[in-house]
């Protein structure tokens, strides 16, 4: 059960023009459908571009410190 608001009910209203002879209940149903579908794209999107920073970055650092630098570092540090 879904209690109608005003907000709502514009969105279905709008989602009865593009899918007409739908009921109000089947409105509700196709428009969280179509809403799992963006959010699944929208996450897709995200993590493409995610990949995509992570290639424009891959080996920017390599060469950066000289062989020997961690076991350097790690003499000072407490046994």
């Amino acid at each position: 059960m879904v209690t109608e608001s005003d907000e709502l009910a514009a969105a279905l209203d709008a989602a009865g023009r593009r899918w007409p002879g739908s009921s109000r209940s089947q409105l509700v149903v196709r428009l969280a459908m179509e809403g799992h579908r963006a959010a699944l794209l929208a996450e897709a999107q995200r993590g493409a571009a995610r990949h995509a920073a992570i290639d424009r970055v891959s080996g920017a650092l390599t060469g950066a410190f000289s062989d020997g630098y961690l076991e350097r570092l790690r003499e000072d540090w407490p046994s």
